[in-house]
């Protein structure tokens, strides 16, 4: 039997008048520790997104989750936030934010392998697809 790893994960909205508290689901972020293990996922559906709220900003959301892809990648690109702990990366970019761009609440899950089950989530979460992943159940 395959070993588990405890993971964490938040899903990306977008969130166009902060007031109103509509969202729209645009990426995951999965954390894993044991497996260092910190990536983002993500896709902005212009058409959709465009029908939601039609005064974003494309550009700027493409480069507000480049940021996000950077931060988890670690390093100097990452910028500050880049160079520290990847826990702390992740606590950050999960952080209750007013902001266009916002994470849910933090969800725990068991998994074999992070970044399948960051597909996994992306796929249901974001681009609502049932995963074709037989046996699975849960995380």
């Amino acid at each position: 039997m395959q070993e588990k790893h405890l993971f964490e994960y938040a899903v990306i909205r977008v969130v166009p008048c902060v007031e109103r508290e509509e969202f729209m689901n645009v990426g995951v972020i999965l954390y894993c520790s044991s497996k260092g293990f910190l990536q983002t996922r993500y896709e902005l559906n212009e058409e959709r997104l465009r029908a939601f709220a039609a005064e974003l900003d494309m550009q700027e959301l493409q480069e507000r989750l480049r940021a996000f892809e950077r931060i988890c990648k670690g390093g100097a690109d990452g910028g500050t936030i880049g160079k520290l702990p990847i826990a702390s990366r992740f606590r950050w970019l999960t952080a209750t934010r007013s902001t266009v761009v916002q994470t849910s609440p933090v969800h725990p899950g068991f998994c074999v392998e992070p970044e399948q089950t960051l597909n996994r989530l992306f796929l249901q979460l974001v681009r609502q697809e049932a995963p074709a992943i037989k046996g699975v159940k849960g995380a």
